[in-house]
């Protein structure tokens, strides 16, 4: 057992306890609707588009530019690593005829 300045002994198991909680939220699969989970890579490669378009329409582009660079690279990362991963172990289909 650890004790704290207050003089009050504190469990490590209350510490172990939050920390699984917190560990089980983040863990934690999200279930999507079909057309959401289907349209999700496309989402981020349109918004980092969209982004990069809007950045040739910004007259103060000294301190936002930098931003949005950041927002375009995550956005087009994320959309083709989200499309490469579901599209990883699809089996190509032959069009030979028997």
């Amino acid at each position: 057992m650890l004790s704290t300045a207050a003089g009050k002994a504190s469990s490590l198991s209350d510490s172990r306890q939050r920390a699984r909680k917190i560990e089980s939220l983040a863990g934690r699969r999200v279930w999507l609707p079909k057309l959401i989970y289907d349209a999700l890579p496309y989402f981020y490669l349109a918004s980092g588009f969209a982004a990069f378009f809007a950045t040739l329409y910004i007259s103060d582009w000294f301190w936002v530019v930098p931003h949005y660079v950041l927002f375009i690279a995550a956005c087009l990362h994320l959309g083709v690593a989200v499309y490469r991963r579901r599209h990883r172990n699809v089996p190509q289909q032959s069009e030979g005829f028997d």
